[in-house]
């Protein structure tokens, strides 16, 4: 393929038809489904290797479930409950018809036998308009076992793996307590790719060590993995965790971004990014309440997402713009 045809032919197409400058999700789910597909968040209590003393103790030092389980999830309460609930919020709030993923959020929720998960997810395929789930878990939590369910569900419903890869340095992974490794993300992504399985990939943008110059460079690795979509977040301090004690005491450890400062850097990331990936995210979003910093006001994802787009509409910019610079570079890890 010719990809400098490819890409400025595709700069033109969203400037003519007023179209995001990346290649959003959303889209994919209109394509394929005809509407708006809306995630339902479900809490099932689950935990982590790394919470259980599987793998280590208190969890990834700057995680807070509380910070992005959203207010209608109820962990008490049966998956059917929390789905019918979680759909009559969203109607509510958007005031039209749509069809649904069961997301299930909280923790890492393939960490139980398949027996059990076999009957949560079917559980929540049973609501009416739900067309498939969504599946939060780590690149270490996932079996063949699991592969094997998953494909029997996909048989009649959307199946989509979220997993939470994070980063692609193993000395980041190991001062935030991630407890696997670049290489389990790699095999995961490549067991799922292999399975023609639809997979999100979860990454932080701002991690203790690393820097806009790192995170750039990352990219290279990033653009060969076998993945669908990225949902991407900047760092964020947390109330209740183990960051949150390293930024009191010293602060200089994070280069946090404030907002013009990654509004900059999010366009320009998107430029080297692969052309052809789905993203889901751009940014995180928590409660006011649970969040330390970087203080943006109270602004919500959409402004944000808003801000980021006008930005790069009005400077000439769109995801893979400039992949080809990276396009033939060989990374190892």
């Amino acid at each position: 393929m010719d990809w400098n045809f490819h890409l400025l032919s595709y700069g033109i197409h969203l400037k003519m038809n007023n179209k995001p400058p990346y290649k959003s999700l959303t889209s994919f789910f209109k394509e394929r489904f005809g509407t708006r597909v809306q995630k339902i968040s479900l809490h099932l209590n689950f935990t982590c290797p790394n919470k259980d003393g599987s793998k280590g103790r208190g969890g990834c030092y700057y995680c807070n479930n509380d910070g992005f389980v959203p207010s209608y999830c109820h962990p008490a309460l049966p998956v059917k409950k929390q789905m019918e609930e979680g759909i009559l919020f969203h109607k509510k709030r958007y005031r039209r018809a749509i069809k649904y993923l069961a997301y299930f959020q909280a923790y890492t929720n393939t960490y139980d036998s398949v027996e059990k998960l076999e009957k949560i997810y079917k559980e929540a395929l049973e609501i009416d308009n739900v067309v498939g789930i969504s599946i939060s878990t780590r690149p270490d939590c996932v079996s063949k076992e699991h592969i094997d369910l998953f494909k029997q569900i996909s048989k009649n419903y959307f199946v989509m793996l979220e997993i939470g890869v994070e980063s692609l340095r193993n000395e980041t992974l190991q001062l935030t307590n991630r407890g696997h490794t670049v290489k389990d993300s790699l095999e995961t992504l490549k067991l799922l790719h292999e399975n023609q399985l639809f997979t999100v990939i979860h990454y932080i943008l701002g991690l203790p060590g690393e820097t806009q110059e790192t995170l750039l460079e990352d990219i290279k690795l990033l653009n060969q993995l076998p993945f669908d979509a990225i949902k991407l977040h900047h760092l964020q301090i947390l109330k209740n965790t183990v960051f949150e004690k390293w930024y009191k005491k010293n602060p200089s450890i994070f280069n946090l971004f404030d907002l013009p400062e990654y509004i900059n850097f999010i366009s320009r990331y998107l430029c080297f990014l692969h052309p052809e990936k789905y993203i889901d995210r751009l940014a995180s979003e928590v409660p006011p309440r649970v969040l330390i910093a970087p203080q943006w006001g109270l602004i919500r994802y959409d402004e944000i997402a808003r801000k980021i787009e006008q930005y790069m509409l009005k400077n000439n910019l769109f995801q893979g713009k400039f992949y080809n610079t990276f396009f033939t570079t060989n990374c190892m890890v």
